[in-house]
């Protein structure tokens, strides 16, 4: 094999690691190839490395905990509300049964509640939990003793049990429920909107401060249905395009003008035939890694000199 193809091997996996570990894509690939770097240097300085997949994952998840403790001030800051950078239509393509598995892990809900764990615990989780890396490889990768590592993954277990979402158990029933969603969004259908949410829907957005986005997450039917529409309404004043794709695993949209450039990504969590969450990435600087960003609020200012 050649050193190329080995990287090229190694890169996804890595990729799938940092990108959990920080919820975010521009620094989860500064971080891979950071590893990947590193690696090469050692292949080409002549040390033996049994195991470049364990090498590269140590080195990944360690750069990916520091970074983590340095960008804690950075999110306690953060104006409104904050939410991972998305994934448009990415999901592993493995075995079906891995592949639900892992597109749950990957969902938006979930990288959210990783956010409430250390650093440590949300490397030994992801490690043990979702990658089924063996304790004592775990242990070493974060450098802690194994018992050590066994506590930090029983408490995060613990916490993320509690707090993880639910999702619907079979793909071909969210797809449909979320065609049936988007359609009544088209059409401005506040009724069907609301008889495909769950009593105590929630509704998130993240600006960051750049662009108008909720100051604080939506709750209940009615109101969801009917910030939804209005919301919608202006799109459609606009000219923005509602397309399903989708979205770190998920059933969600991307909104883009007619000239294609980004508006939002929307992610759906859907259980029990219903939509629990819906989760609206409007900060241009996270979906910018997608496509062109449109200026949206130049498009506003435009709307009301009508």
């Amino acid at each position: 094999m050649t050193a190329d193809t080995l990287y090229e091997e190694l890169r996804p996996t890595a990729f799938a690691v940092a990108y959990r570990m920080l919820g975010t894509v521009g620094e989860a690939e500064d971080i891979v190839q950071e590893g990947m770097i590193r690696l090469h240097r050692a292949l080409s300085g002549g040390e033996v490395i049994e195991s470049p997949r364990a090498y590269l994952a140590t080195v990944v998840t360690r750069l990916a905990i520091d970074h983590l403790r340095s960008a804690k001030a950075r999110r306690e800051t953060y104006v409104g509300e904050w939410l991972p950078e998305p994934l448009v239509a990415a999901a592993p393509e493995d075995d079906p049964a891995r592949r639900a598995e892992l597109s749950d892990s990957l969902s938006m809900a979930f990288l959210v509640v990783l956010e409430s764990l250390s650093p440590e615990q949300r490397a030994a989780f992801l490690l043990r939990e979702v990658f089924d890396y063996p304790y004592d490889e775990v242990a070493r990768i974060v450098g802690k003793r194994e018992d050590n590592v066994r506590q930090l993954v029983t408490r995060a277990r613990r916490h993320v049990e509690e707090r993880r979402p639910r999702f619907e158990a079979s793909e071909e029933q969210r797809r449909r429920l979320a065609e049936r969603f988007f359609a009544a969004a088209r059409d401005g259908d506040v009724r069907a909107l609301e008889e495909l949410l769950a009593e105590d829907v929630e509704l998130h957005g993240d600006g960051g401060g750049k662009v108008p986005a909720l100051a604080r997450p939506l709750s209940g039917r009615v109101r969801v249905a009917k910030t939804l529409a209005a919301w919608l309404k202006v799109g459609a004043r606009l000219g923005i395009e509602l397309r399903p794709t989708e979205v770190n695993g998920q059933p969600g949209a991307v909104l883009a003008l007619g000239d294609g450039s980004l508006v939002s990504v929307m992610a759906l969590d859907i259980a029990d035939g219903r939509i629990r969450a819906i989760r609206s990435v409007v900060n241009p600087d996270k979906i910018d890694h997608i496509g062109p960003v449109a200026d949206y609020r130049e498009a506003l200012r435009s709307l009301r000199s009508r």
